[in-house]
C-alpha cells in the first residue's frame, strides 16, 4: 500500500481534498467561549471581558448551562474539566457521579438475578449522587480568580427572570413531555396549559433560582449537607431510591493529572479515569500516527478504513480494562504507549476489516449521549474544556420537590450484571461493576492539544461513546487535513467502537464509491442521523499550519492559516442552538 501511495503522490494524485463548504470560524484576538448554547456562551464571555479569567468564564458557564440547556447542562449531574493554565500547570477534575453506598452489584436484578428492564435508566434508583457543583466550586476555589457569587450572578437572573425559548430550546423540551405530564413536580416549570412550552414562551425557574442563590451565598455545603441534600433525599426514600444524607456529605471532587499523550508533534491533555474516553483518544491517534492519511485524504477509503480498525481496537480496552481509579488499577502507561499501538498495528491488515468477533473484551458501552461540552481560553493563554452530563435527556426525568432541577441516569454507565454473557456471547467485565462510592466510566474527553507547550486546540463533544470519535476526527481535520476549526467540527463524521461490528456514518460521510470499497474489504455500512456537537478553539501561532504538512498537489484547498495572536471558534451546526463568542 505505502509503495502504491509513494507513487501516486508522485504523480500527483492525491491531492488535499477540499473541506466541505463551511462558514468562517469566529474570530478574536482576546478570550474565546464556545458552547451549544449561546446564552451560556454569552455568558462566558461576559465574564471575560469584566477581568476574570478562562476557569471564571468556564464556571460561570457551567453554571448558565443548568438554567439555559436543562436536557443535559446540570446540577444534577457530573463531569470532568481539563485544564492548562498559562504558567505551564495541568490539572484535571473528576466530578463524576458516585453510587449511593447502599448499591450493590445486583442492584438492577431482580430475585432470579435477571435484569429489570430500564431500572437503572427511569427513576430514583438510576441516580448517581451528583458532582457538578462540587466540581465548579472546587475549580473555582483551585485556578479562578472572581467571587463565586460574581460568577454565578448570570445563572441566578436567568433562572429568576426567565430567558425567551428559541426553537431549538423548545424542541429539546418537547422531547420530555410525557414525563412532565407524569410527574406533577415537573410539570410545573415545564407545561403551560398542560402542553410544553413553544419557541416564543419564557422559561422561569424560581425553584432553581433559589436553588442557585443559597450556593452562592454558602458555597457546596448548602447543597451537600444542607436543604438541597435533605430534599432529595427525603423524595429519594419517598420513591424507593437508594440515598443517604451521608452520600451527599462524603461526595469530593478529586483533582489530579490529565492523561498526555502526543499525535504528530502536538502533545495532548485529556481525561483520565474514571474517564475511558482520554486513554481512547490517544491510543486510535497512537495507531494513526504511523499513517499518513493526509496524503490519503478526507473520507478516502484508505482513510476511513485505517481509522476504523484503530477505533476498533481502542473500544475494546475501553470497554474491559478501565475503571474507577479509586477501585481498580487502570493500565494508563500501556494504553498510551507508542509501542503498544506499534502492536496493534501489526495486527491491522490495510486491506481487510477485522472481525470484532476475533478481538476479546467485554460489554459495548451504553452510555446515555445527551451531554454538554464547552471550551474557554482567555487573553493571558490559561485554557479550559468541560464536559458534563446528565446522561439522558434529562436524565433519570426526576426532581425533589422545591429543587428545580432534574437528577442524572448515570447508574445505567456501570456494568449492570457482572459475569453474564452479552447478545455476542462475551462475558461482561469487573472493573466497572456497582460498588458503594464508586464512579462509572466515561466515554466524555475534554481534550487541550498544545503546541510548543502552549494551548493550540481545545474541545470535546457530547455523544456518549462517540464522543470518543468526534474529539479524534476533528483533531485530524486540524492537523492532517488543514480545515479550519469551523470546518473541523462541522465535516461529517464516521464511527466504529467494535461491538455491535458496524461503521456509521453520517449522511454524506462517504460517496457511494468509498461505501462500496469499504464494504469489499469486509466493513458493513450503516448510515444515521448527525451525532455529538463538537464545540472548539483553535488558537494562531503565527505557523503555517498547511505548511507544516509536506505538499503535494493544488494546497489551495486547504483551510485559512491561523493568524498569529488570534483566536478562533467553531460551534457545530448540528446544535443549532449553540454559539462562539468572543471577548
Amino acid at each position: 500500500m505505502l509503495r502504491l501511495l509513494i507513487v501516486l503522490i508522485g504523480m500527483g494524485f492525491l491531492a488535499s481534498p477540499a473541506p466541505a463548504a463551511s462558514p468562517g470560524p469566529v474570530e478574536g484576538q482576546r478570550g474565546m467561549v464556545v458552547s451549544d448554547q449561546a446564552l451560556a456562551a454569552e455568558v462566558g464571555a461576559e465574564i471575560l471581558r469584566a477581568g476574570g479569567n478562562a476557569v471564571d468564564a468556564a464556571v460561570a458557564v457551567g453554571y448558565a448551562q443548568a438554567v439555559v440547556n436543562p436536557c443535559c447542562g446540570n446540577l444534577g449531574g457530573g463531569g470532568f474539566m481539563t485544564l492548562h493554565l498559562a504558567d505551564g500547570r495541568a490539572a484535571f477534575i473528576d466530578f463524576r457521579e458516585a453510587a449511593p453506598k447502599a448499591a450493590g452489584p445486583n442492584v438492577f436484578l431482580d430475585g432470579e438475578g435477571k435484569i429489570i428492564p430500564r431500572a437503572s435508566l427511569d427513576g430514583w434508583r438510576a441516580a448517581g449522587v451528583p458532582g457538578s457543583v462540587a466540581g465548579l466550586d472546587s475549580a473555582l476555589a483551585q485556578f479562578g480568580t472572581m467571587k463565586r457569587a460574581d460568577v454565578m450572578a448570570p445563572a441566578i437572573r436567568f433562572a429568576r427572570d426567565g430567558f425567551v425559548l428559541t426553537r431549538p430550546d423548545a424542541d429539546i423540551i418537547a422531547a420530555g413531555l410525557a414525563a412532565f405530564k407524569a410527574d406533577p413536580t415537573l410539570a410545573q416549570d415545564w407545561l403551560h396549559n398542560g402542553e410544553a412550552l413553544k419557541a416564543g414562551d419564557r422559561l422561569v425557574q424560581p425553584q432553581l433560582a433559589t436553588t442557585l442563590q443559597g450556593i452562592a451565598d454558602l458555597g457546596p455545603d448548602y447543597f451537600y449537607k444542607g436543604p438541597i441534600a435533605a430534599a432529595i433525599v427525603a423524595a429519594s426514600e419517598k420513591n424507593g431510591g437508594l440515598f443517604s444524607l451521608e452520600d451527599f456529605a462524603d461526595y469530593k471532587a478529586r483533582t489530579g493529572r490529565p492523561v498526555e499523550c502526543s499525535y504528530r508533534g502536538y502533545d495532548i491533555l485529556t481525561a483520565a479515569p474514571p474517564s475511558a474516553g482520554g486513554l481512547a483518544v490517544c491510543e486510535i491517534l497512537n495507531i494513526l500516527e504511523f499513517y499518513p492519511i493526509g496524503y490519503l485524504g478526507f473520507g478516502s477509503a484508505d482513510t476511513v478504513h485505517l481509522m476504523t480498525e484503530a477505533m476498533r481496537h481502542a473500544f475494546v480496552d475501553r470497554n474491559s480494562a478501565i475503571g474507577d481509579p479509586a477501585f481498580v488499577a487502570n493500565p494508563v502507561e500501556k494504553l498510551v504507549s507508542k509501542d503498544y499501538a506499534a502492536a496493534l498495528r501489526l495486527t491491522i491488515d490495510p486491506h481487510r476489516a477485522t472481525p470484532s468477533e476475533a478481538l476479546s473484551g467485554t460489554t459495548p458501552p451504553h452510555e446515555g449521549t445527551e451531554t454538554t461540552h464547552f471550551s474557554v481560553v482567555d487573553r493571558a493563554g490559561n485554557a479550559v474544556a468541560v464536559t458534563y452530563s446528565l446522561n439522558a435527556y434529562f436524565g433519570a426525568r426526576v426532581m425533589a420537590p422545591g429543587t428545580g432541577f432534574f437528577l442524572n441516569d448515570t447508574m445505567d454507565d456501570f456494568t449492570i450484571k457482572v459475569g453474564a454473557a452479552n447478545m455476542f456471547g462475551l462475558v461482561q467485565g469487573a472493573a466497572n461493576a456497582i460498588a458503594p462510592g464508586k464512579r462509572p466510566v466515561s466515554s466524555m474527553a475534554p481534550t487541550i492539544v498544545l503546541k510548543d507547550g502552549k494551548p493550540f486546540m481545545v474541545l470535546g463533544s457530547p455523544g456518549g461513546s462517540r464522543i470518543i470519535t468526534a474529539v479524534v476526527e476533528t483533531i485530524l481535520n486540524v492537523v492532517d487535513f488543514g480545515m479550519t476549526i469551523q470546518e473541523a467540527v462541522n465535516a461529517p463524521r464516521v464511527h466504529a467502537q467494535w461491538l455491535p461490528d458496524i461503521l456509521f456514518a453520517e449522511p454524506y460521510a462517504l460517496s457511494p464509491d468509498t461505501s462500496r470499497a469499504l464494504a469489499e474489504r469486509g466493513h458493513t455500512v450503516r448510515v444515521q442521523k448527525p451525532w455529538g456537537a463538537v464545540e472548539a478553539i483553535l488558537l494562531g501561532d503565527g505557523a503555517a499550519q498547511k505548511g507544516e504538512l509536506p505538499s503535494f498537489g493544488d494546497d489551495s484547498v486547504r483551510g485559512e492559516v491561523p493568524r498569529a495572536g488570534y483566536v478562533y471558534g467553531g460551534s457545530d451546526a448540528r446544535r443549532p442552538a449553540g454559539a462562539a463568542s468572543a471577548e
